[in-house]
Order: structure tokens, then sequence, then C-alpha cells
């Protein structure tokens, strides 16, 4: 048992030093009262079989930066192989433990995890801090200003934030002095573990395209930022989604770690795009990052807001169930090359362009397969880099048309779409390499071209390539129909449910 109290900031999703209130707040504890400063994080042993391998790796760079960094400061990052519900409170014991920092996270995990952890601080006597620092704006302050409603479109969202002031960032530039060390400081059993640790061969992974950590989501940043012409004219909607190299800033997976401060991001645009004629939200850098924060808001405010039952904001509609499409989906052998090349992009990389994700969103709920988002959601939630609780459910409901976009007519097509924008179909040559000797004809729609041309490119399909796994062109307008139904259903039992006059 530590003789001299311990002060504790617990990382989660704020994997970084910038704009980090809650650490600066636990330093400035430590220092004050001569305590031992531990910045702590906990990870699963058996996290290989939660989370998808490119996001476990980026997770462990992004430790390992945090770590580095915060040897620059004179402290360490203490990692703990275990669980916060079973394992913090040992620790309140063992280092005696006065004071414990955190982030306010709306991922459910951490809820449960607050609930439990407050109840047994409040117990021992230790003062709990927490701050609003994953976003830009605090979710539930706009949810007050809404009369504790969710605003359910983006331009309500917006204007409920736009005289909000955005608060500075914070910086920590002094070192922590040595008194606030521990004696273990050196211990090796507090180390990042490496991905062999956890079970992972990293050799026969894919080499890593985004590399995790503070350092370089700042380094992302500060390149596009400089670029103020691109921010200026950014369109997301003329962006591109099978470009070969991103068309975006990919600061996505930096953001939802934490690694870099969505507040610092928001000044930084505000800076590019001052005396500057430039474009707006929703379409603009700016209305990306608002975007996130309107999907933040409607997580923060809505019961089930991951799900379709008991979830109020979502329409109720009676999905199918096919676990073989929903496979060949995940893995990307549905025999539509272009839905096909974004699922083994995401897969290999763990990133895919936003305008991709709507096209398999799409294909896999009401546009093709009429299987439930909740069950794409589960996929995104293994493959992304730049998971995020809110965002994923979110934009789900969207793309389904269970919520928040009610204009489900409006169909991705699986062969038009990527022609927009690839007429060769180098996308789908480089992800789908069994096609890439098709003529261009029929790149996009294998299944048209001749069996003498199959034979000659060396790809025949139904034996090199997978058939269709359904006719998009017949079964969308069945889709349509499902969803005119569903849509009628629920107006009928919302009629039922209001009281009448």
């Amino acid at each position: 048992m530590s003789k001299v109290p311990t002060v504790i900031h617990w990382f989660r999703l704020d994997l970084r030093i910038h704009d980090n209130l809650a650490l600066r707040n636990a330093i400035n504890e430590a220092e004050n009262r001569k305590h031992h400063l531990r910045p702590v994080y906990f990870i699963d042993p058996e996290i290989k079989s939660k989370v998808g391998v490119n996001r476990l790796r980026f997770l462990i760079q992004s430790l390992q930066d945090l770590d580095s960094n915060l040897k620059k400061l004179n402290t360490r990052l203490f990692v703990i192989r275990g669980n916060a519900i079973d394992d913090l409170p040992k620790l309140f014991d063992k280092w005696q433990v006065k004071f414990l920092t955190s982030q306010v996270d709306i991922d459910p995990i951490y809820v449960q995890q607050d609930e439990v952890i407050d109840e047994i601080a409040e117990k021992k006597n230790i003062f709990v801090v927490r701050r609003v620092q994953h976003t830009v704006y605090d979710g539930q302050s706009v949810l007050k200003k809404n009369n504790g409603n969710v605003p359910m479109t983006y331009q309500k969202f917006l204007s409920l934030v736009q005289d909000i002031q955005v608060k500075e960032c914070v910086e920590i530039t002094k070192e922590v002095s040595d008194q606030c060390k521990p004696k273990d400081v050196d211990s090796k059993k507090y180390d990042v573990p490496t991905l062999d640790e956890l079970g992972l061969d990293e050799s026969a992974l894919e080499p890593s395209k985004y590399l995790g950590g503070e350092t370089e989501g700042l380094s992302r940043l500060n390149m596009y930022m400089a670029r103020r012409q691109w921010v200026c004219k950014f369109e997301k909607p003329n962006s591109s989604p099978n470009s070969i190299e991103p068309s975006t800033t990919v600061l996505s997976p930096y953001i939802s770690h934490g690694c870099l401060s969505s507040k610092l991001f928001y000044h930084k645009l505000k800076e590019a795009l001052n005396g500057m004629p430039h474009t707006d939200p929703p379409v603009s850098l700016l209305g990306q990052l608002m975007w996130r924060e309107f999907y933040y808001t409607a997580g923060a405010g809505t019961k089930n807001f991951d799900k379709m039952v008991g979830n109020p904001v979502c329409t109720q509609i009676h999905w199918g169930k096919n676990d073989e499409h929903l496979k060949a989906w995940a893995e990307g052998r549905t025999g539509y090359p272009f839905v096909d090349a974004i699922m083994r992009q995401l897969k290999q990389e763990g990133w895919i362009h936003h305008l991709a994700r709507h096209m398999v969103a799409c294909f896999l709920t009401r546009g093709d397969l009429w299987i439930s988002w909740e069950e794409g959601a589960k996929v995104f939630e293994d493959y992304l880099l730049d998971y995020d609780w809110s965002l994923n459910a979110g934009n789900w409901m969207w793309l389904s048309a269970s919520a928040f976009f009610y204009k489900f007519f409006r169909v991705y097509s699986p062969v038009a779409f990527g022609k927009k924008t690839d007429k060769e179909g180098l996308y789908i040559r480089k992800y789908v390499p069994e096609l890439k000797k098709y003529p261009t004809a029929f790149i996009y729609e294998p299944w048209k071209a001749p069996k003498n041309i199959q034979i000659t490119a060396g790809c025949v399909v139904g034996q090199d390539y997978p058939k269709r796994i359904v006719d998009h062109d017949k079964i969308h307008k069945e889709n349509c129909q499902k969803m005119t139904v569903a849509y009628r259903l629920n107006k009928e039992k919302k009629a039922m449910k209001r009281p009448h006059s």
C-alpha cells in the first residue's frame, strides 16, 4: 500500500496530451497536494476477440505514442491488464487514491463503468472530476437548449449551436515534478503490451496505412490545414469514394480515439477559413465535424440509440435474416464488384470513404439484402479504425432510412454509383484483383461478359468470382414496397399512441 496518496487520470477515448483538461486537472491536483500522479489505461487481455485487428494495432500504436509523450512530461502511462470495474477499486486501496479524473464518454460501456466506479469512489471518499472534451459542444447543454429533446435534423442542430462560444484549447507545458513520481514508475509490468503479447502476429497483417497516435494525428491535421485553398473549396459530395488514395483527410480515426482534439480541429478550421471565400456546412470540412457533433448529441439524448427496438427515434422495420448474405457482404463476395471492392478495402485497411460507406450500408439494408442495420453496424465496429459508437449507430440509421433520412426510394446503384468517379474501374482492379484483366465495359458487371471474354480475363463468374447474390434491378423495387409498408405501419402506430383531443 502506497504511503503517499495518489491522483489518477483514467485515459479512455482521450489518448492525447493537448487539449486534455481532465489530465491537466489531475497534474495540478498532484502538484498542489504533493501526491503521486498515475495516468492509467485499462486493456482487456481478451481484447483480440473483441476488437478488429486493424483497430487494435492502431490502439497499441496510439498508447505507445501517448506513453512517449507522457515521458516528455516526466511521467508515464500505467497500462493495467484487466478491466476497470474489477481492477480500479483494488488500485483505489493499493495506491491510496484521493482524486480521479477522466473525460465524459457517452458509449454505454463507459457510462456503465462510470456508474459503478462513481458509487465505489463515493464510499471511499475519492473526489471524481469528469470533463467534456471529446466533442466541440457539450451534448447535454445542446439538449437543454432544445427542452431536453433530440434535434432530429442537422439544420435544427446547427441553429442550436450557432451562438455557443467554443472554448479555447488547454495546453500542458510544464514537466511534472519528481515528487509526483511513484516508486514503481519504471516498472515493466505497466508497459504498453505488444501485439504479440495480445496474441496477434503483426507480420500476417497488411502494412499499417494509418499510424496511430497523437503525434501522427497532429501532423496530419497540420498538413491539411496548410492547404488553405483545398480546405476552403472542400465539398464532401465531390470527393471520390473510390480513389486509390483517400480524397478526404482521414482524421476520423485520430478523433475517434481522442488522439486529436475535435476542438483543436474546429479552431484550426476556423483559422484556415478566416477571411477567405469557402464552402459551408453540411458539405464543408467544418460541416463534417458538425455531423459528428449532431450524432453525438442524438446519441447522448436517446435511449437504446444503437438498437432498433426500444429506440424512440428509430423506425421499426421487419428486417429479414440471412446469414449467408451477411457473410458474403462482410467478406466482399456479393458478386457486385464495386460493393466487394469497398468491403475488401475496409477489411484490409480499416478505412473507407464516407460515400463508400453509403453504398455498402444501403446495399445491405433497404437497397438490396434487406438485412438489419444493426448487423451492418456490428461488422463496421469490427473493421473500422474510426469506429465511434454514436456515429456508427446514427449513420446506419440514416442510410437504412430508419431515422434522420426518410427518402427511402433513393437507392444507390452498385453499378452506376462507382462509375461516376472511376469509369475504368481502377479501384475494383486493385481490391478485387481477380477481375483486373476484365475489359472496362464489364468491370462493374462481370456477369454480362460473354464466356470467352471471362475465360480470356482468367476469371469465370460462378467459379473464380461469385455470381450476384441478388438482382439489384429487381430486388430494390421490392424493397421499396416493403419500406412503404413499414413507414405506413409506423405512422399508424404513432397515431394510435397520440392522445385524442
